[in-house]
Protein backbone atom coordinates (compact mmCIF):
# COMPACT_ATOMS: atom_id res chain seq x y z
CA UNK A 1 0.00 0.00 0.00
CA UNK A 2 1.12 3.58 -0.75
CA UNK A 3 0.09 6.73 1.10
CA UNK A 4 -0.52 9.96 -0.80
CA UNK A 5 0.30 12.93 1.41
CA UNK A 6 -0.15 15.82 -1.01
CA UNK A 7 1.65 17.60 -3.80
CA UNK A 8 4.92 15.94 -4.78
CA UNK A 9 8.11 17.94 -5.00
CA UNK A 10 9.67 17.69 -8.46
CA UNK A 11 13.35 18.06 -9.27
CA UNK A 12 12.61 19.83 -12.56
CA UNK A 13 12.46 23.63 -12.43
CA UNK A 14 9.90 26.01 -13.94
CA UNK A 15 10.82 29.28 -15.63
CA UNK A 16 10.23 31.49 -12.60
CA UNK A 17 12.50 29.19 -10.55
CA UNK A 18 15.27 29.49 -13.13
CA UNK A 19 15.18 33.27 -12.68
CA UNK A 20 15.87 33.11 -8.95
CA UNK A 21 19.18 34.41 -7.63
CA UNK A 22 21.83 31.76 -7.05
CA UNK A 23 20.60 29.39 -9.77
CA UNK A 24 23.24 30.28 -12.38
CA UNK A 25 26.28 28.02 -12.35
CA UNK A 26 24.45 25.14 -10.63
CA UNK A 27 23.28 22.00 -12.44
CA UNK A 28 19.48 21.98 -13.05
CA UNK A 29 16.81 19.87 -14.72
CA UNK A 30 14.18 21.43 -16.96
CA UNK A 31 11.44 19.78 -19.01
CA UNK A 32 9.56 21.20 -21.95
CA UNK A 33 8.73 20.88 -25.62
CA UNK A 34 11.25 21.60 -28.36
CA UNK A 35 9.78 24.74 -29.90
CA UNK A 36 12.49 25.25 -32.51
CA UNK A 37 16.09 24.26 -33.25
CA UNK A 38 18.61 26.69 -34.77
CA UNK A 39 21.59 24.62 -35.88
CA UNK A 40 24.86 26.59 -36.17
CA UNK A 41 26.98 23.43 -36.80
CA UNK A 42 29.22 23.16 -33.70
CA UNK A 43 26.64 25.06 -31.62
CA UNK A 44 22.85 24.91 -31.73
CA UNK A 45 20.14 26.89 -30.00
CA UNK A 46 17.33 24.66 -28.75
CA UNK A 47 14.32 26.68 -27.62
CA UNK A 48 12.02 24.91 -25.16
CA UNK A 49 8.40 25.90 -24.77
CA UNK A 50 7.02 25.84 -21.24
CA UNK A 51 3.79 27.05 -19.70
CA UNK A 52 5.41 30.31 -18.58
CA UNK A 53 7.28 31.06 -21.80
CA UNK A 54 10.38 30.07 -23.73
CA UNK A 55 13.74 28.81 -22.40
CA UNK A 56 16.87 28.96 -24.53
CA UNK A 57 19.21 25.97 -24.31
CA UNK A 58 22.66 25.64 -25.90
CA UNK A 59 23.96 22.46 -27.53
CA UNK A 60 27.77 22.32 -27.88
CA UNK A 61 29.70 19.56 -29.62
CA UNK A 62 32.11 17.90 -27.20
CA UNK A 63 30.19 19.13 -24.14
CA UNK A 64 26.61 18.01 -24.76
CA UNK A 65 26.31 14.22 -24.42
CA UNK A 66 23.86 13.51 -27.25
CA UNK A 67 23.64 13.71 -31.01
CA UNK A 68 21.72 16.76 -32.21
CA UNK A 69 20.40 14.71 -35.15
CA UNK A 70 18.38 12.62 -32.70
CA UNK A 71 16.34 15.67 -31.67
CA UNK A 72 13.26 16.97 -33.50
CA UNK A 73 10.92 19.92 -33.15
CA UNK A 74 7.89 19.00 -30.99
CA UNK A 75 9.87 16.42 -29.00
CA UNK A 76 9.06 16.63 -25.30
CA UNK A 77 12.31 16.45 -23.37
CA UNK A 78 14.05 16.68 -20.03
CA UNK A 79 17.24 18.73 -20.11
CA UNK A 80 20.10 18.60 -17.63
CA UNK A 81 22.51 21.52 -17.79
CA UNK A 82 24.09 24.64 -16.34
CA UNK A 83 22.11 27.91 -16.42
CA UNK A 84 23.83 31.19 -17.20
CA UNK A 85 22.67 34.76 -17.64
CA UNK A 86 22.24 35.98 -21.22
CA UNK A 87 20.82 39.32 -22.34
CA UNK A 88 19.81 37.90 -25.73
CA UNK A 89 17.96 34.86 -24.39
CA UNK A 90 14.21 34.90 -23.56
CA UNK A 91 13.87 35.83 -19.91
CA UNK A 92 17.57 36.69 -19.71
CA UNK A 93 18.77 33.15 -18.98
CA UNK A 94 19.97 30.17 -21.02
CA UNK A 95 20.97 26.59 -20.19
CA UNK A 96 24.18 24.99 -21.39
CA UNK A 97 23.02 21.41 -22.05
CA UNK A 98 24.96 18.50 -20.59
CA UNK A 99 22.43 15.82 -21.48
CA UNK A 100 18.89 15.48 -22.76
CA UNK A 101 16.25 12.78 -22.40
CA UNK A 102 13.48 12.49 -24.99
CA UNK A 103 10.15 11.78 -23.30
CA UNK A 104 8.05 11.56 -26.46
CA UNK A 105 8.32 12.32 -30.18
CA UNK A 106 5.74 13.50 -32.76
CA UNK A 107 4.44 11.09 -35.35
CA UNK A 108 4.24 13.79 -38.06
CA UNK A 109 5.82 17.12 -38.88
CA UNK A 110 4.10 20.32 -37.80
CA UNK A 111 1.29 21.47 -40.14
CA UNK A 112 1.81 25.12 -39.12
CA UNK A 113 4.94 27.25 -38.55
CA UNK A 114 4.27 27.71 -34.84
CA UNK A 115 7.83 28.83 -34.01
CA UNK A 116 7.52 31.99 -36.11
CA UNK A 117 6.88 35.23 -34.24
CA UNK A 118 3.77 35.90 -36.34
CA UNK A 119 2.20 32.98 -38.15
CA UNK A 120 1.30 34.12 -41.65
CA UNK A 121 -1.50 31.60 -41.76
CA UNK A 122 -5.17 32.03 -42.59
CA UNK A 123 -7.69 32.10 -39.76
CA UNK A 124 -9.35 29.03 -41.28
CA UNK A 125 -6.09 27.06 -41.09
CA UNK A 126 -5.48 28.21 -37.52
CA UNK A 127 -8.96 27.07 -36.50
CA UNK A 128 -8.68 23.75 -38.33
CA UNK A 129 -5.44 23.05 -36.41
CA UNK A 130 -6.43 24.89 -33.25
CA UNK A 131 -4.53 22.76 -30.70
CA UNK A 132 -1.39 23.17 -32.81
CA UNK A 133 -1.80 26.86 -33.69
CA UNK A 134 -2.13 27.78 -30.01
CA UNK A 135 1.39 26.47 -29.39
CA UNK A 136 2.60 29.69 -31.00
CA UNK A 137 3.47 31.90 -28.03
CA UNK A 138 1.61 34.95 -29.33
CA UNK A 139 -1.54 32.96 -30.12
CA UNK A 140 -1.35 31.40 -26.68
CA UNK A 141 -0.90 34.78 -25.00
CA UNK A 142 -4.40 35.90 -26.04
CA UNK A 143 -5.91 33.19 -23.89
CA UNK A 144 -3.67 33.90 -20.92
CA UNK A 145 -5.00 37.46 -21.05
CA UNK A 146 -8.52 36.05 -21.33
CA UNK A 147 -7.80 34.01 -18.21
CA UNK A 148 -6.82 37.26 -16.48
CA UNK A 149 -10.16 38.85 -17.41
CA UNK A 150 -12.14 35.94 -15.92
CA UNK A 151 -9.89 35.88 -12.87
CA UNK A 152 -10.42 39.62 -12.39
CA UNK A 153 -14.19 39.20 -12.73
CA UNK A 154 -14.29 36.42 -10.14
CA UNK A 155 -11.87 37.95 -7.65
CA UNK A 156 -13.44 41.40 -7.76
CA UNK A 157 -16.97 40.10 -7.28
CA UNK A 158 -15.90 37.80 -4.44
CA UNK A 159 -14.47 40.88 -2.73
CA UNK A 160 -17.80 42.66 -3.28
CA UNK A 161 -19.78 39.92 -1.53
CA UNK A 162 -21.11 38.05 -4.56
CA UNK A 163 -21.80 34.30 -4.53
CA UNK A 164 -20.78 32.23 -7.55
CA UNK A 165 -23.58 30.08 -8.95
CA UNK A 166 -23.84 27.43 -11.67
CA UNK A 167 -27.10 27.36 -13.57
CA UNK A 168 -28.45 24.75 -16.06
CA UNK A 169 -27.95 25.27 -19.77
CA UNK A 170 -30.88 23.07 -20.79
CA UNK A 171 -34.26 24.62 -20.09
CA UNK A 172 -37.94 24.62 -20.95
CA UNK A 173 -38.22 28.36 -21.62
CA UNK A 174 -35.82 31.09 -22.73
CA UNK A 175 -35.27 34.32 -20.84
CA UNK A 176 -34.76 36.32 -24.02
CA UNK A 177 -37.45 34.84 -26.27
CA UNK A 178 -37.33 35.21 -30.03
CA UNK A 179 -36.59 32.68 -32.73
CA UNK A 180 -32.86 32.34 -32.19
CA UNK A 181 -33.12 29.24 -30.00
CA UNK A 182 -31.41 25.87 -30.30
CA UNK A 183 -34.24 23.39 -29.74
CA UNK A 184 -33.69 19.81 -28.64
CA UNK A 185 -35.54 16.70 -27.64
CA UNK A 186 -35.18 16.16 -23.89
CA UNK A 187 -36.49 12.63 -23.26
CA UNK A 188 -39.45 13.24 -25.57
CA UNK A 189 -40.07 16.71 -24.16
CA UNK A 190 -39.25 19.95 -25.99
CA UNK A 191 -36.33 21.87 -24.54
CA UNK A 192 -33.91 24.64 -25.50
CA UNK A 193 -30.30 25.63 -24.89
CA UNK A 194 -30.28 28.72 -22.71
CA UNK A 195 -29.54 32.10 -24.30
CA UNK A 196 -28.54 33.46 -20.89
CA UNK A 197 -28.78 32.57 -17.18
CA UNK A 198 -31.16 35.51 -16.70
CA UNK A 199 -34.10 33.74 -15.02
CA UNK A 200 -31.88 31.77 -12.68
CA UNK A 201 -29.65 34.60 -11.58
CA UNK A 202 -32.70 36.78 -10.87
CA UNK A 203 -34.25 34.02 -8.79
CA UNK A 204 -31.00 33.65 -6.85
CA UNK A 205 -30.95 37.35 -5.96
CA UNK A 206 -33.83 36.44 -3.65
CA UNK A 207 -31.48 33.93 -1.98
CA UNK A 208 -27.98 35.45 -1.94
CA UNK A 209 -28.61 39.15 -2.82
CA UNK A 210 -25.56 39.17 -5.13
CA UNK A 211 -24.68 36.38 -7.58
CA UNK A 212 -22.46 35.83 -10.59
CA UNK A 213 -21.64 33.16 -13.14
CA UNK A 214 -19.12 32.58 -15.94
CA UNK A 215 -20.57 30.06 -18.37
CA UNK A 216 -21.49 29.38 -22.01
CA UNK A 217 -24.65 30.71 -23.61
CA UNK A 218 -26.17 29.74 -26.95
CA UNK A 219 -27.68 31.83 -29.74
CA UNK A 220 -29.09 30.21 -32.88
CA UNK A 221 -28.43 33.31 -34.96
CA UNK A 222 -27.64 32.76 -38.62
CA UNK A 223 -24.98 35.45 -38.64
CA UNK A 224 -21.67 35.03 -40.39
CA UNK A 225 -19.87 38.13 -39.19
CA UNK A 226 -16.63 38.91 -37.40
CA UNK A 227 -18.49 39.69 -34.15
CA UNK A 228 -21.01 36.85 -33.78
CA UNK A 229 -20.73 33.35 -32.34
CA UNK A 230 -23.37 30.71 -31.72
CA UNK A 231 -21.77 29.73 -28.41
CA UNK A 232 -19.86 32.19 -26.30
CA UNK A 233 -18.86 32.72 -22.69
CA UNK A 234 -20.92 35.24 -20.76
CA UNK A 235 -19.74 36.93 -17.57
CA UNK A 236 -23.00 37.54 -15.71
CA UNK A 237 -23.85 39.13 -12.41
CA UNK A 238 -27.06 40.18 -10.71
CA UNK A 239 -27.29 42.28 -7.54
CA UNK A 240 -30.15 43.19 -5.22
CA UNK A 241 -31.04 46.22 -3.11
CA UNK A 242 -29.89 48.67 -5.76
CA UNK A 243 -30.95 52.31 -5.88
CA UNK A 244 -30.93 52.34 -9.67
CA UNK A 245 -29.27 50.91 -12.76
CA UNK A 246 -26.38 53.30 -12.13
CA UNK A 247 -25.27 50.90 -9.37
CA UNK A 248 -24.80 48.20 -12.03
CA UNK A 249 -22.68 50.48 -14.22
CA UNK A 250 -20.59 51.47 -11.21
CA UNK A 251 -19.98 47.81 -10.33
CA UNK A 252 -18.88 47.03 -13.88
CA UNK A 253 -16.54 50.03 -13.86
CA UNK A 254 -15.02 48.72 -10.62
CA UNK A 255 -14.53 45.30 -12.24
CA UNK A 256 -12.76 46.87 -15.22
CA UNK A 257 -10.50 48.95 -12.97
CA UNK A 258 -9.61 45.92 -10.86
CA UNK A 259 -8.98 43.74 -13.91
CA UNK A 260 -6.75 46.21 -15.76
CA UNK A 261 -4.54 46.50 -12.66
CA UNK A 262 -4.41 42.70 -12.41
CA UNK A 263 -3.42 42.36 -16.08
CA UNK A 264 -0.77 45.02 -15.69
CA UNK A 265 0.71 43.25 -12.66
CA UNK A 266 0.40 39.53 -13.43
CA UNK A 267 0.12 39.41 -17.23
CA UNK A 268 2.78 41.92 -18.23
CA UNK A 269 4.66 39.35 -20.34
CA UNK A 270 1.58 38.51 -22.41
CA UNK A 271 0.65 42.18 -22.81
CA UNK A 272 4.18 42.88 -24.06
CA UNK A 273 4.10 39.91 -26.46
CA UNK A 274 0.96 41.28 -28.10
CA UNK A 275 1.87 44.96 -27.70
CA UNK A 276 -1.38 45.61 -25.85
CA UNK A 277 -2.14 49.10 -24.61
CA UNK A 278 -4.53 48.81 -21.69
CA UNK A 279 -7.58 51.10 -21.94
CA UNK A 280 -8.44 53.99 -19.65
CA UNK A 281 -10.95 52.94 -17.00
CA UNK A 282 -10.63 55.63 -14.35
CA UNK A 283 -13.79 57.33 -15.64
CA UNK A 284 -16.40 56.05 -18.11
CA UNK A 285 -18.92 58.50 -19.61
CA UNK A 286 -22.62 57.53 -19.64
CA UNK A 287 -24.87 59.10 -22.29
CA UNK A 288 -28.49 58.56 -23.25
CA UNK A 289 -29.26 56.42 -26.28
CA UNK A 290 -31.21 59.07 -28.18
CA UNK A 291 -28.74 61.86 -27.40
CA UNK A 292 -25.59 60.03 -28.45
CA UNK A 293 -27.21 58.75 -31.64
CA UNK A 294 -27.91 62.35 -32.63
CA UNK A 295 -24.48 63.62 -31.60
CA UNK A 296 -22.65 60.94 -33.58
CA UNK A 297 -24.93 61.38 -36.59
CA UNK A 298 -24.40 65.15 -36.63
CA UNK A 299 -20.64 65.02 -36.13
CA UNK A 300 -19.93 62.33 -38.72
CA UNK A 301 -22.72 63.11 -41.21
CA UNK A 302 -24.51 59.78 -40.91
CA UNK A 303 -28.28 59.50 -41.27
CA UNK A 304 -30.10 57.67 -38.45
CA UNK A 305 -31.75 54.66 -40.09
CA UNK A 306 -32.70 52.58 -37.04
CA UNK A 307 -34.26 54.68 -34.25
CA UNK A 308 -34.69 51.79 -31.78
CA UNK A 309 -31.27 50.13 -31.81
CA UNK A 310 -27.60 50.75 -32.62
CA UNK A 311 -26.16 49.47 -35.86
CA UNK A 312 -22.53 48.23 -35.81
CA UNK A 313 -21.39 51.35 -37.68
CA UNK A 314 -23.09 53.53 -35.07
CA UNK A 315 -21.29 51.69 -32.28
CA UNK A 316 -18.01 52.50 -34.01
CA UNK A 317 -18.93 56.17 -34.46
CA UNK A 318 -20.14 56.54 -30.87
CA UNK A 319 -16.87 55.04 -29.60
CA UNK A 320 -14.95 57.37 -31.89
CA UNK A 321 -16.98 60.30 -30.55
CA UNK A 322 -16.25 59.25 -26.94
CA UNK A 323 -12.54 59.03 -27.67
CA UNK A 324 -12.35 62.36 -29.46
CA UNK A 325 -14.59 64.30 -27.09
CA UNK A 326 -13.82 62.70 -23.73
CA UNK A 327 -10.65 60.63 -24.34
CA UNK A 328 -12.68 57.57 -23.27
CA UNK A 329 -12.06 54.00 -24.44
CA UNK A 330 -15.37 52.82 -22.93
CA UNK A 331 -18.76 54.51 -23.08
CA UNK A 332 -22.09 53.55 -21.47
CA UNK A 333 -25.14 54.09 -23.67
CA UNK A 334 -28.21 54.28 -21.44
CA UNK A 335 -32.04 54.37 -21.67
CA UNK A 336 -32.50 51.97 -24.57
CA UNK A 337 -35.99 51.92 -26.13
CA UNK A 338 -38.38 49.59 -24.34
CA UNK A 339 -39.39 47.83 -27.56
CA UNK A 340 -35.82 46.53 -28.00
CA UNK A 341 -35.40 45.27 -24.44
CA UNK A 342 -36.78 42.04 -22.85
CA UNK A 343 -40.00 42.06 -20.85
CA UNK A 344 -38.17 42.01 -17.49
CA UNK A 345 -36.37 45.33 -18.19
CA UNK A 346 -37.73 48.13 -16.02
CA UNK A 347 -39.23 51.04 -17.93
CA UNK A 348 -38.23 54.57 -17.04
CA UNK A 349 -41.10 55.94 -14.89
CA UNK A 350 -40.55 59.36 -16.49
CA UNK A 351 -40.77 57.98 -20.03
CA UNK A 352 -42.06 54.44 -20.46
CA UNK A 353 -40.84 54.26 -24.04
CA UNK A 354 -37.32 53.95 -22.55
CA UNK A 355 -35.83 51.45 -20.12
CA UNK A 356 -33.46 51.84 -17.19
CA UNK A 357 -30.88 49.85 -19.10
CA UNK A 358 -27.55 50.26 -20.86
CA UNK A 359 -24.96 48.83 -23.20
CA UNK A 360 -21.24 49.27 -22.70
CA UNK A 361 -19.27 49.98 -25.88
CA UNK A 362 -15.53 49.35 -26.03
CA UNK A 363 -13.44 50.56 -28.95
CA UNK A 364 -16.34 50.41 -31.37
CA UNK A 365 -18.25 47.33 -30.19
CA UNK A 366 -20.94 46.46 -27.68
CA UNK A 367 -19.50 44.13 -25.05
CA UNK A 368 -22.12 44.41 -22.29
CA UNK A 369 -25.88 44.62 -21.93
CA UNK A 370 -27.43 45.31 -18.54
CA UNK A 371 -29.87 47.31 -16.50
CA UNK A 372 -32.48 47.38 -13.77
CA UNK A 373 -35.13 44.64 -13.71
CA UNK A 374 -38.79 44.73 -12.77
CA UNK A 375 -38.96 43.34 -9.22
CA UNK A 376 -42.70 43.79 -8.50
CA UNK A 377 -44.82 40.76 -9.42
CA UNK A 378 -47.88 42.73 -10.55
CA UNK A 379 -45.78 45.05 -12.70
CA UNK A 380 -44.00 42.10 -14.28
CA UNK A 381 -47.28 40.36 -15.11
CA UNK A 382 -48.74 43.59 -16.51
CA UNK A 383 -45.79 44.01 -18.88
CA UNK A 384 -46.02 40.40 -20.01
CA UNK A 385 -49.73 40.85 -20.66
CA UNK A 386 -49.11 44.06 -22.61
CA UNK A 387 -46.70 42.15 -24.83
CA UNK A 388 -49.13 39.28 -25.35
CA UNK A 389 -46.86 36.82 -23.51
CA UNK A 390 -47.95 33.56 -21.86
CA UNK A 391 -46.51 32.46 -18.54
CA UNK A 392 -46.31 28.78 -19.53
CA UNK A 393 -42.85 27.44 -18.69
CA UNK A 394 -42.06 30.44 -16.48
CA UNK A 395 -44.03 29.46 -13.40
CA UNK A 396 -40.94 28.82 -11.28
CA UNK A 397 -39.37 32.12 -12.33
CA UNK A 398 -42.54 34.07 -11.58
CA UNK A 399 -42.96 32.29 -8.26
CA UNK A 400 -39.87 34.03 -6.94
CA UNK A 401 -41.52 37.39 -7.60
CA UNK A 402 -44.83 36.30 -6.07
CA UNK A 403 -43.01 35.78 -2.81
CA UNK A 404 -41.08 39.06 -2.80
CA UNK A 405 -37.93 40.29 -4.56
CA UNK A 406 -35.70 43.28 -3.79
CA UNK A 407 -34.97 46.00 -6.35
CA UNK A 408 -32.25 44.46 -8.49
CA UNK A 409 -30.37 44.52 -11.76
CA UNK A 410 -27.45 42.97 -13.53
CA UNK A 411 -25.56 42.49 -16.76
CA UNK A 412 -23.89 40.07 -19.15
CA UNK A 413 -20.43 40.64 -20.66
CA UNK A 414 -19.26 38.84 -23.80
CA UNK A 415 -15.87 37.46 -22.78
CA UNK A 416 -14.60 36.77 -26.30
CA UNK A 417 -15.59 40.21 -27.55
CA UNK A 418 -13.95 41.94 -24.60
CA UNK A 419 -10.77 39.96 -25.18
CA UNK A 420 -10.90 40.64 -28.93
CA UNK A 421 -11.07 44.42 -28.51
CA UNK A 422 -8.51 44.41 -25.70
CA UNK A 423 -5.83 42.60 -27.72
CA UNK A 424 -6.67 44.40 -30.96
CA UNK A 425 -8.07 41.55 -33.06
CA UNK A 426 -10.64 42.08 -35.82
CA UNK A 427 -12.44 38.73 -35.62
CA UNK A 428 -13.98 37.28 -32.46
CA UNK A 429 -12.90 33.78 -33.53
CA UNK A 430 -9.30 34.82 -32.88
CA UNK A 431 -10.11 35.05 -29.17
CA UNK A 432 -12.41 32.03 -28.96
CA UNK A 433 -10.67 28.83 -27.98
CA UNK A 434 -12.83 26.53 -30.15
CA UNK A 435 -15.36 28.68 -32.06
CA UNK A 436 -18.86 27.53 -32.85
CA UNK A 437 -20.47 29.36 -35.75
CA UNK A 438 -22.65 28.63 -38.78
CA UNK A 439 -20.07 26.37 -40.35
CA UNK A 440 -17.91 25.05 -37.52
CA UNK A 441 -18.57 22.19 -35.11
CA UNK A 442 -14.96 20.97 -34.92
CA UNK A 443 -12.45 20.77 -33.44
Amino acid sequence: MEIVTGRMKKDTLELHELLREGITGNRVKVNGTVHTIRDMKTVAFIILRKREGLVQCIFEEGFSKFDLKDLREADTVEVTGIPAQSEKAPGGIEIRIEDIRVLSSPAETMPLPIAKWKMKTSLEAKLNYRPIALRNVRERAKFKIQEGIVRGFRDFLYEEGFTEIHTPKIGAKSAEGGANLFKLDYFHRPAILQQSPQFYKQMMVGVFDRVFETAPVFRAEKHNTKRHLNEYTSLDFEMGFIDGFEDIMAMETGFLQYTMKLLEKDYAAELALLDVELPKVDEIPAVRFDEIKKKAAEKYGRKIRTPYDLEPEEEQLISRYAKEEWDADFVFVTHYPSRKRPFYAMDDPEDETCTLSFDLLFRGMEITTGGQRIHDYKSLMAKMEARGMEDEGMEQYLSAFKHGMPPHGGLGIGLERLTMKLVGEENVRETTLFPRDLGRLEP
